[in-house]
């Protein structure tokens, strides 16, 4: 019973740990360039501490509404596109919470991509995940995980070796 329990809790550790990393290491791999929302100039839409998964997209096929990640004096900027000149190779944003347009214009060098998705409240985990905190605590559950697991089946082993003990003091 000692090995099934520790198996158990050994393998909802592991569970954990690898549900917690997914959601910012496997976009990675289908395209996605993935950042925390830090300010509320999109909200209600984009909530600060919300995780926005950004595709790259051309500049120039950019529409009206869509929203954007973008360069901004060293800083990424999430908006959403008001007009998009073509010829001038420039977007005009706003954020959705701010009473006008931003100041300075988007050249299409600028942009990053077009936010594709966005899930409340996932940046402050990424956020915790990615510090050096959130590093240690990730590999002490890994390790606490794997080490149930091996005393799950050190223990296994040991009830098989006293049952065949008993075995053999029975003949």
């Amino acid at each position: 019973m000692a090995s099934v329990i520790c198996r158990l809790f050994g393998i909802i550790i592991l569970i954990a740990v690898i549900a917690a990393l997914l959601p910012i290491t496997l976009p990675h791999y289908m395209g996605y360039e993935i950042y925390n929302v830090i300010s509320g100039s999109m909200e209600p839409d984009i909530p600060v501490g919300s995780i926005i998964y950004v595709q790259d997209t051309s500049a120039d096929t950019l529409e009206k509404n869509d929203v954007i990640a973008f360069m901004s004096g060293g800083s990424i900027v999430t908006h959403r596109v008001v007009e998009n000149h073509i010829l001038e190779g420039y977007l005009t944003t706003k954020g959705d919470a701010n009473a006008q347009e931003d100041l300075g214009e988007v050249p299409y060098d600028n942009v990053i991509g077009k936010v594709v998705k966005h899930v409340p409240y996932l940046g402050q985990l990424m956020w915790i995940l990615s510090s050096n905190v959130g590093k240690i605590l990730l590999m002490t559950l890994a390790v606490c995980g794997a080490l149930l697991n091996i005393l799950a089946s050190r223990i296994k082993g040991q009830w098989k070796e006293d049952q065949q003990a008993m075995r053999q003091q029975r003949k």
